[in-house]
């Protein structure tokens, strides 16, 4: 049982990492805090590994555990953050190694959202879950899930075409244009597999 349940680890780790990553890479701006998410996600599944071997769907469990995971870091920073501005703690120089331009547009788009707004984009769009999915992972009513949908594909449309054309994100409008679904897509070439859900869920 400990080898079939380790060995089902092993399997969710070569048929799910890169999409998790590329999720929680969304999510976070930071590709080697994504990478450290889901690594810590898998070492869970390691950890829990009979339990594992009886979920039903693996890379949902590992992708909860993953958001899970990246909310406490952001409460934790949250806190840093506020202990820096009081003068109590000095923050180190980051070093950010170079990235595919149009992945790095994006990106960068998706940390001006809120982050619940921001959350709800990416497990959607990006790990192609159901606004039910969704709506589940968060916690969060299916209306709040479509209402954050809409809201970020619109201020996401508008960061996208002030990135393309070459201007500073300002002020967002009292009444933006409304964007279409596939908003998301507006950056191409960025290694995100994942298109809009529509359909079922009517959005």
């Amino acid at each position: 049982m400990e080898l079939e349940a380790r060995e089902a680890v092993r399997q969710a780790y070569q048929a799910h990492y890169r999409r998790l990553v590329a999720a929680m890479y969304a999510l976070t701006g930071d590709h080697a805090e994504a990478q450290d998410l889901v690594q810590e996600a898998y070492a869970r599944a390691l950890a829990r590994s009979r339990q594992f071997l009886d979920v039903a769907d693996p890379e949902a469990w590992l992708r909860t555990v993953a958001v899970n995971l990246a909310r406490t870091r952001w409460r934790r920073r949250r806190l840093f953050d506020t202990l820096v501005r009081t003068g109590r703690v000095s923050r180190l120089p980051e070093s950010i190694p170079g990235a595919d331009p149009t992945r790095v547009a994006l990106v960068a788009a998706l940390q001006q959202l809120s982050r619940p707004t921001r959350e709800t984009i990416v497990l959607h769009h990006i790990a192609d879950m159901s606004v039910h999915e969704v709506a589940q992972t968060l916690g969060v009513p299916v209306g709040t899930v479509k209402a954050r949908l809409s809201r970020g594909r619109t201020l996401l449309a508008s960061l996208l075409n002030e990135n393309a054309e070459g201007r500073e994100p300002g002020p967002r409008a009292a009444h933006p244009a409304p964007a279409p679904p596939s908003a998301i897509r507006m950056v191409p070439g960025t290694g995100f597999a994942a298109g809009p859900r529509e359909g079922a869920d009517g959005v």
